[in-house]
C-alpha cells in the first residue's frame, strides 16, 4: 500500500514536451521523478517525465524532501497523474500525486 505524500500542479508544463503527449495522458498514468541537482535555477529540482518526454517539474515548494531522498538513492516514491484539465491555463492542466511506496511484505 502506498501512502499519500504530496499533490500539486505540474510546474513548467508550458515549456517542455507536454503538448507532444497531452492526448496520451490519462488519470493514473505513471510518471518518473528525475532529480536535476545541476539545475541552475533550483538545486532541488525534480523533473517529471512521462515515458521519454519531459513534462515539467515538481514545484519548488514541494521538491526539497523528494530531492534529498532521491539524491541518496532511496527509490521510495511513485508519481501519477491525478487530474487533467485541458481548458485551464497550461500551468494548471496537469495535476500530480506523489505517494510513498509501502514496505514490501516478505513471507
Amino acid at each position: 500500500m502506498n501512502s499519500f505524500f504530496a499533490s500539486f500542479n505540474l510546474a513548467g508544463f508550458l515549456y517542455y514536451d507536454g503538448v507532444d503527449v497531452f492526448n496520451e495522458l490519462k488519470i493514473g498514468s505513471p510518471l518518473q521523478l528525475v532529480p536535476e541537482p545541476e539545475n541552475r535555477h533550483d538545486e532541488y529540482a525534480i523533473a517529471i517525465y512521462y515515458k521519454e518526454k519531459k513534462l515539467g517539474f515538481v514545484p519548488r515548494g514541494e521538491n526539497k524532501t523528494i530531492s534529498k531522498l532521491l539524491h541518496f538513492g532511496h527509490d521510495v516514491f511513485t508519481a501519477k497523474i491525478n487530474r487533467l484539465s485541458p481548458d485551464e491555463h497550461p500551468n494548471n492542466q496537469v495535476g500530480v500525486v506523489v505517494r510513498v511506496k509501502g514496505k514490501e511484505k516478505t513471507d
